[in-house]
């Protein structure tokens, strides 16, 4: 049973690794790094403090992808963030998920 359940718990992780790498890939190819580290603040705030205080939110995915397409200000003080008009919809809310999978 043991061994079952480690080969169940490693193949989950070669599954699902592809899946959070495609979308760091993402976030490193429409620049989002420039401004955004995964645990540390740099001009925007982390992608994991962003995923903290949006969880359970149930309207925060949609949100999230709206801010990363048209930019906005006020959540996280007084930095703006830049609209990014080379992020489709799609990849927007791609994004967004991944982030507040990050919690």
């Amino acid at each position: 049973m043991n061994h079952f359940l480690s080969r169940s718990w490693v193949l989950s992780l070669v599954l699902l690794s592809p899946l959070a790498w495609a979308d760091q890939g993402l976030a490193k190819s429409k620049n989002c790094m420039t401004c955004h580290m995964m645990d540390k603040k740099v001009l925007g705030p982390a992608f994991k403090d962003v995923a903290t205080k949006y969880k359970g939110d149930k309207t925060a995915a949609d949100r999230l992808a709206t801010k990363i397409m048209k930019g906005g200000s006020g959540a996280w003080g007084t930095a703006y963030m830049p609209a990014n008009s080379q992020v489709s919809e799609a990849e927007a809310k791609k994004l967004a998920a991944w982030v507040l999978s990050l919690n």
